[in-house]
């Protein structure tokens, strides 16, 4: 027997039950909300009800905020991590915006508040900012289209191990210390030992070479360090 889809009229009577409790009067579909719940002179609770997260979901909870601060969001409450993780980065959203969500489990009518409508006052991360910064500090010009894939990105990690990757390729394998005092990265004998993209082989004792593999990397990335070809240099002969 197929499972029959979870309709917006069967989140009604749990929300309903949840805000009568807590001494509201409440009725469905007044104007364009989906329920209207009114208490004394308090602003009235609005509730959009909608079978799954959408971005219609969040129109219409904005739509709703120019009749009241207090606007929450319904939906049903899943099961998995891919509906946790959605629940998680919705509640984030919800918070942003100034909306409350529920969630309402419909095998027993359960309604969870995940979060209340209110001003939002994002909490900065000076180490987010500070890793933000230090990054682009060492990253050498602007090797990345904004937008790109996170994949094959052209960090300031990569351009190091390039830097490393090319004093090799023209020296052989060489000591640690003199890769290092050569291409200008200090963490080059970290880097090679770590071997995180599969370009180094260690051939002796505080000694690296190069694989093919970073061969081949070299020859498609270049040198990090060179100027870039601007259009007017292009197609010229010197």
């Amino acid at each position: 027997m197929t499972k029959s889809k979870p309709r917006e009229t069967d989140l009604y009577l749990p929300v309903k039950a949840l805000l009568e409790g807590q001494d509201y009067a409440v009725k469905g579909e007044i104007g364009a909300a989906d329920i209207v719940a009114v208490r004394g002179d308090e602003d009235p609770v609005v509730v959009e009800l909608k079978t799954g997260f959408s971005l219609s979901l969040f129109h219409q909870g904005i739509e709703r905020q120019a009749i009241t601060d207090a606007v929450y969001i319904a939906v049903p409450r899943g099961t998995g991590r891919p509906f946790l993780k959605a629940l998680a980065a919705n509640t984030s959203l919800c918070r942003r915006l100034g909306l409350g969500l529920m969630t309402v489990r419909l095998k027993d009518g359960l309604v969870e508040v995940h979060a209340d409508p209110g001003p939002y006052k994002p909490r900065k991360s000076n180490i987010k900012k500070a890793r933000l910064l230090k990054e682009f500090a060492k990253r050498t010009g602007d090797p990345n289209s904004g937008g790109a894939t996170r994949q094959g990105l052209m960090t300031a990690y990569r351009q190091d191990a390039l830097r490393c990757a090319r004093v090799l390729s023209e020296l052989g394998p060489t000591k640690a210390a003199l890769v290092a005092k050569t291409s200008g990265v200090e963490r080059a004998r970290a880097l090679m030992a770590d071997n995180h993209y599969g370009w180094f082989e260690r051939v002796a004792t505080g000694i690296y070479g190069l694989c093919p593999k970073g061969g081949e990397a070299l020859a498609f990335h270049g040198d990090p360090d060179a100027a870039p070809e601007t259009p007017d240099s292009a197609g010229t002969d010197g």
